[in-house]
């Protein structure tokens, strides 16, 4: 497909530049230099690209700009000079973070998105008051006039009925529209610059190529510049128009997104590129196929139906259907993959097949290493023991699923404990094996889950699901939340760990690339319902039904060449 770039018409001064940027934070008698000298500008109209592993930098930068740093962390060196188009330059790191002048500025001339847009909106207070805020703040209306602007507002990031969503709460919407409520937000005062802190990483394809095409629709519409922080080079690849690539807080190269994937020139960018396309729709599958032998898990029919509930004041809520009538097999060596949007029922699958979650209905039918079978389905808590040391789970939030006064040996260790598998120094021995069998060294034991990064916590996660040398593991999400070279070796993990300690997977997930490079067969949901299941390469490269073709339509494609502004991403 041919390449079809936008002109991209620069004046001749940035609206926003940043030179020899360095944030530090002071830690007992070392620094860390979170951003050390970074430099570049960005003009009206433009895109930039910030892209690097967790803990490159990249958020400390945007932060910086803003000045909402935590401490210890403060700006030390450098200059963030801000030129509105009818304004004169005003250099931000010079501004107190509490005065007036750095309030006028924040959110109102630079405005950000915010990662997870949950923790980033107040529980207490309605959509519509939060998007008001920072116009009675800034005093740009008085508040009939603001809430009429918070209503056009959701119009415009295509809230379904805004008159009535401006009065809901953030749990009543769901992550798309909460991240679309972030957008509706961040636009309140028409700022001139916008940053954009991986908006996108939890949302499933087909809500990512929305957001994605509303941000390029509202930046043609305003003129905005936007500063995009991401680890998805397949976003780079459609929707830059320059890329700035960080390690630890440096720049180490800077291009064209062209010429950045044409021809990279960091061995650090090289890697994060090959990464990329490993994990590609376009890349073969990390092993072959496993042949089919003895089906482990038996599923038929398996139905989960939450009641009707009846409400104090306003409709009752008709029952929900969460998994419909699902029914497949594992095989014994065999990683299936389950892919779907946000709501289409692949957690509450996954949840229903550990038992986190008692069925409605149907069979689910583990064959236990003996050989005896168990209908999980049916057993109680007692008869459940001895199952969960055989299946184990993986949840998607590492940092959520681990004890935070707990340490990492007595996380790790504690099903162990809790089965009564193993005690004093034979436990001590099996915690230090599974710690060297994920790459960690023994003695970060004694340490506790916020010391490590979101990659080292996943493989934590993992050593935990490991330690009762179980057979098959539901992975929820297990790699989403990280970056693509970290994504690839936690998968190149399992793999490795997989024929050695005889496991079977079921794979959940987002990530279509991910699904097609760990997993043998794929099934698709839809509302509940697995709408397409069969081996990976023919789900990809010749779906079926029209579901599984839109959202294979919906995956970024790590290459500029290919991009088009047709696309769904783009009008």
């Amino acid at each position: 497909m041919a390449c079809v770039m936008r002109p991209i018409l620069m004046p001749t001064k940035p609206v926003l530049e940043l030179r020899g940027l360095s944030t530090h934070f002071p830690i007992g008698n070392r620094v860390l230099k979170a951003v050390d000298d970074v430099s570049f500008s960005l003009h009206a109209g433009e895109t930039l690209c910030i892209v690097g592993e967790s803990g490159s930098g990249k958020s400390i930068t945007a932060r910086s700009i803003l000045q909402i740093v935590g401490p210890p962390g403060r700006i030390v060196a450098g200059e963030i000079l801000f030129t509105p188009p009818d304004g004169h330059t005003v250099d931000i790191a010079k501004l107190n973070p509490r005065t007036a002048d750095m309030r006028a500025i924040r959110g109102r001339d630079i405005a950000m998105i915010f990662q997870e847009p949950m923790t980033s909106l107040s529980p207490i207070h309605r959509v519509g008051w939060q998007i008001m805020e920072g116009l009675l703040a800034h005093k740009l209306m008085d508040r009939k006039a603001a809430r009429a602007r918070a209503i056009d507002l959701l119009r415009q990031v295509e809230i379904p009925n805004p008159e009535q969503a401006v009065d809901r709460y953030p749990f009543e919407f769901s992550g798309g529209m909460r991240q679309r409520a972030m957008i509706a937000m961040a636009l309140a005062c028409n700022p001139k610059v916008l940053i954009a802190d991986e908006p996108t990483t939890a949302l499933d394809v087909t809500t990512q190529a929305e957001i994605l095409r509303l941000i390029r629709r509202l930046q043609q519409a305003h003129g905005l510049a936007v500063l995009f922080i991401t680890h998805d080079m397949g976003v780079v690849a459609q929707i830059a128009d320059n890329v700035l690539v960080m390690r630890n807080g440096e720049v180490v190269e800077r291009a064209r997104v062209q010429e950045l994937f044409r021809a990279p020139k960091h061995p650090y960018t090289i890697r994060l590129l090959e990464a990329a396309t490993a994990l590609g729709m376009a890349a073969p599958p990390a092993r072959k196929a496993a042949p089919q032998g003895t089906a482990i898990l038996k599923i038929r029919d398996l139905t989960l139906t939450y009641p009707a509930q009846s409400r104090l004041f306003g409709k009752a809520q008709p029952p929900t259907h969460a998994v419909r009538g699902v029914s497949f097999d594992l095989h014994e060596g065999e990683n299936l993959g389950i892919v779907g949007e946000s709501g289409s029922g692949k957690t509450t699958l996954g949840s229903c097949l550990i038992r986190v979650l008692k069925p409605s209905n149907g069979q689910v039918t583990y064959t236990m290493r003996d050989g005896s079978t168990r209908d999980m389905a049916s057993l109680d808590r007692p008869g459940l023991k001895p199952v969960h040391r055989e299946m184990r789970m993986i949840f998607q939030d590492p940092f959520a699923a681990l004890n935070p006064r707990m340490t990492v040996g007595q996380c790790i260790g504690e099903p162990l404990l809790v089965n009564r598998l193993l005690q004093g120094e034979e436990l001590a021995v099996r915690i230090s094996d599974l710690l060297g069998m994920v790459g960690l060294p023994p003695d970060v034991a004694g340490r506790y889950p916020h010391a490590f990064s979101g990659g080292q916590r996943q493989r934590i996660v993992i050593a935990r699901a490991l330690a009762p040398n179980p057979r098959l593991i539901i992975a929820d999400e297990a790699t989403s939340a990280l970056d693509v070279t970290l994504r690839r070796q936690i998968l190149d993990l399992l793999l490795e760990l997989q024929p050695e300690l005889g496991l079977s997977f079921i794979f959940i997930s987002h990530d279509l690339g991910v699904i097609r490079y760990f997993c043998d067969r794929i099934a698709v949901m839809h509302r509940g319902e697995i709408v397409e299941i069969g081996p990976a390469d023919d789900i990809c490269a010749r779906p079926q039904m029209p579901y599984t073709q839109k959202l294979l339509a919906a995956v970024p494609e790590a290459n500029p060449a290919h991009r088009d502004e047709g696309r769904t991403f783009f009008l």
